[in-house]
């Protein structure tokens, strides 16, 4: 499936697209604020298309008007939201393209597709206390705040972390939709 949105196009990732993953996944600014450890090489970010990108309703953040990927964006569970018909989003892209609007605008394409295609009820999103950038995404896209937990384990990162929860429903995405 492809979602199209403004400047990007949401696609599956294949493992054609590792060399430009791995330039993005290598810079140490994008994954650990993501929550993942940086890229290594171009096999490893091949591997990881095959093994985590490939989940379903996950996607490339694909810039119109080179045809390339610039980050990443999905719907994930984890072990806060089991599925049902709630999912977390999670998005990452690569530096050059900070500041731009392209994680929001993705983002809205894939709440869209969440709440209108899908039929979801409720849509998470997290941000390390640390990543005010992703705050600012998920603030621009109408999410609530939820809570904040102090301390929680990432093996990934092998650290622990504080962590902010929001939430967008789907009454709260309609009403936004329709202005109101």
């Amino acid at each position: 499936m492809e979602l199209t949105a403004g400047r990007v196009i949401l696609r599956p990732w294949n493992e054609d697209d590792a060399e430009e993953c791995y330039k993005y996944a290598k810079d140490p600014l994008v994954g650990p604020a993501a929550g993942w450890q940086i890229h290594t090489s171009v096999e490893e970010s091949r591997q990881i298309i095959r093994d985590i990108l490939s989940d379903p309703e996950t996607y490339a953040i694909v810039l119109k008007e080179t045809g390339l990927p610039i980050g990443s964006i999905g719907l994930h569970n984890n072990s806060f939201v089991n599925g049902g018909d709630e999912k977390e989003l999670g998005y990452w892209i690569g530096v050059p393209y900070w500041g731009r609007g392209l994680a929001a605008e993705a983002s809205e394409e894939l709440l869209r597709h969440a709440f209108e295609d899908i039929g979801l009820s409720r849509v998470w999103c997290s941000h390390y206390e640390e990543n005010k950038r992703s705050a600012r995404v998920q603030e621009k896209l109408g999410f609530k705040y939820h809570h904040t937990t102090d301390n929680i384990f990432f093996s990934a990162l092998n650290e622990y972390k504080t962590v902010n929860f929001r939430l967008m429903t789907k009454e709260d995405w309609f009403a936004k939709k329709h202005g109101r």
